[in-house]
């Protein structure tokens, strides 16, 4: 009954498509259509499909789509949705997996050897290569196909021009599909934590300041607070430069936040945080105060998700502070009750500031079609059923049966976890989060927001809102040439800022060696990348 209500029903009369597929004159092509067609490449087949309904195709159709998995989801194949939507679809989908820590790697690998899979999910393609690959025909011009075979999407473009423009690139092409959870849960996604049994069994107050934080992280090393006798304790452990685990947010102390692209907004100008005068500050006091007294953990700059989780879940409790989206993913559920949220701290100075986290509008590059895929107008049928509302969700939290039931109002409500499970675990194993769109209206009709996400609101306006920065560089498409100097420019200059940023904390000669980094940043092209950005800013705020 359920079901009947979240999948389209069947037409009486279906409307009856056929996609003719004919030989290529490259031989990947050649290849993948033998592979495709069980034939030599120069033949003509023709594949009977469904316009419109479900089932898709009457006769199987396998597609090879690759996608990255996060660390404890099983290989896709396995995940209960999509087996719901190979029986619905009749489409076959030979998942290629790749762990999410090697898979901007190996994509790229495939992309310059030209071993191309039909699709690419949750194909995390930036923008540069989303034109690049779009305009030298590697990955497919998707609009026409979204008019023709993408009702679903078609609708949510029709109803959300913003969502049409913010996926059209420049030059007029749609080449990736969206994926967005209009909740506003990441504008700040550095959530601090801290060990209160371990504070009240060391008769600790509550940190307030940066001063009273780092005699804090001294007495977690130095006194035992879990009481075993063994020095076994880390008093703060993060994950550099990770998207919601890095001690970014606490550069707010000094008078100005870092993020992972070192760029925020302040009265309309576009700076670059790492050379400024307040990032040398940050970095000179975490050397001093933290890393020489032996307060962070050294594993903080090479640890994987799996290894940082599992050190808030040791027999014995070892961890007192971190950085993590969300407390219960870190510590377990059972644990979650001894930790608890610190707020923006105060500086020597008197500083008390989060950043904003940039971008924030849906994301563009979740989904390509490339040229080798013999079945473009069944892929893109078979996609567009997760921008169905319903299955948007269940693509991006997990299945009806398993995290959701619907009420007597045909909304989604969350089920019970099962017992000492963590959303944010459990999510992985039963969501891909891949394509899908969930707007705010979605929220209130068609999807309840699950507990943890009501929570993060709640932790958002209660602890960091009132301190964080009114501005951020929003979500801009740029011009194609400002693609390619960003592209050439920004990616060297990164890896060198962030690997002087891990050897300044770790390190130190901060005072020594300052100078020679700044000009070194400079020489790099740090003014013309800034330039671009002002310039694609400054073109945004005129267009609004």
């Amino acid at each position: 009954m359920q079901r009947g209500k979240v999948w389209p029903k069947v037409m009486s009369a279906m409307l009856a498509g056929a996609l003719v597929l004919t030989g290529c004159t490259s031989n990947n092509q050649n290849n993948a259509q033998q592979t495709a067609n069980g034939g030599t490449g120069n033949e003509t087949k023709v594949v009977h499909f469904n316009s419109d309904g479900l089932p898709i195709v009457d006769e199987k159709v396998t597609l090879r789509i690759v996608a990255p998995k996060a660390a404890l989801a099983p290989d896709f194949g396995e995940m209960e949705i999509f087996k719901r939507l190979e029986n619905d679809t009749n489409i076959h989908i030979e998942w290629e997996n790749i762990p999410d820590t090697d898979y901007g790697e190996k994509k790229n690998l495939l992309l310059a050897s030209g071993d191309l899979p039909d699709a690419f999910y949750n194909a995390g393609f930036s923008d540069y290569e989303l034109v690049t690959y779009g305009r030298d025909g590697t990955i497919l011009p998707l609009e026409d196909l979204i008019d023709q075979y993408a009702p679903n999407l078609k609708k949510l473009m029709e109803e959300r021009p913003d969502l049409k423009a913010a996926i059209t690139a420049p030059d007029g092409h749609i080449y990736g599909l969206p994926t967005w959870e209009e909740n506003e849960l990441g504008t700040n996604p550095f959530f601090h934590v801290i060990n209160t049994k371990w504070l009240d069994a060391l008769g600790l107050k509550f940190p307030e300041t940066l001063d009273e934080y780092t005699e804090v992280l001294l007495a977690f090393k130095n006194n035992d607070p879990n009481g075993n006798g063994i020095a076994d304790e880390i008093p703060l452990s993060f994950m550099h430069m990770g998207w919601c685990m890095d001690i970014g947010g606490l550069f707010g102390a000094f008078g100005m936040p870092d993020n992972l692209d070192h760029r925020i907004v302040r009265d309309g100008k576009v700076i670059f945080t790492a050379v400024q005068p307040e990032y040398k500050e940050a970095l000179t006091y975490f050397h001093e105060k933290w890393f020489k007294q032996g307060l962070v953990d050294l594993e903080s700059f090479t640890q994987e998700a799996p290894q940082y989780l599992a050190k808030g879940k040791t027999p014995e409790v070892t961890l007192g502070s971190f950085i993590w989206w969300e407390i219960e993913e870190v510590v377990g559920p059972d644990r979650a009750q001894d930790y608890a949220l610190v707020p923006p701290l105060i500086g020597p100075n008197g500083h008390r500031t989060i950043g904003r986290g940039n971008g924030g509008g849906p994301g563009r590059g979740t989904f390509v079609i490339t040229k080798n895929n013999p079945y473009p107008e069944i892929t893109m049928r078979w996609i567009d059923q997760q921008y169905e509302p319903y299955m948007a969700a269940q693509i991006h939290w997990g299945p009806i049966g398993i995290i959701y039931e619907m009420d007597e109002n045909g909304k989604l409500v969350n089920l019970p976890l099962p017992e000492g499970v963590s959303m944010g675990e459990y999510r992985q194993k039963v969501a891909p989060n891949g394509a899908g769109v969930i707007t705010k209206e979605h929220f209130q009709t068609i999807v309840d927001m699950e507990p943890r996400a009501k929570q993060r609101k709640i932790d958002l306006e209660t602890y960091y809102e009132p301190y964080m920065e009114p501005e951020n560089y929003p979500t801009i498409f740029f011009e194609i040439e400002e693609l390619e100097r960003i592209n050439r420019i920004e990616p060297e200059l990164m890896r060198y800022v962030n690997t002087e940023r891990a050897r300044f904390l770790v390190e130190g000669n901060i005072d020594k060696n300052w100078d020679r980094f700044v000009q070194t940043v400079y020489d790099m092209g740090l003014q013309e990348l800034m330039d671009i950005y002002q310039t694609a800013l400054d073109r945004y705020y005129a267009s609004m």
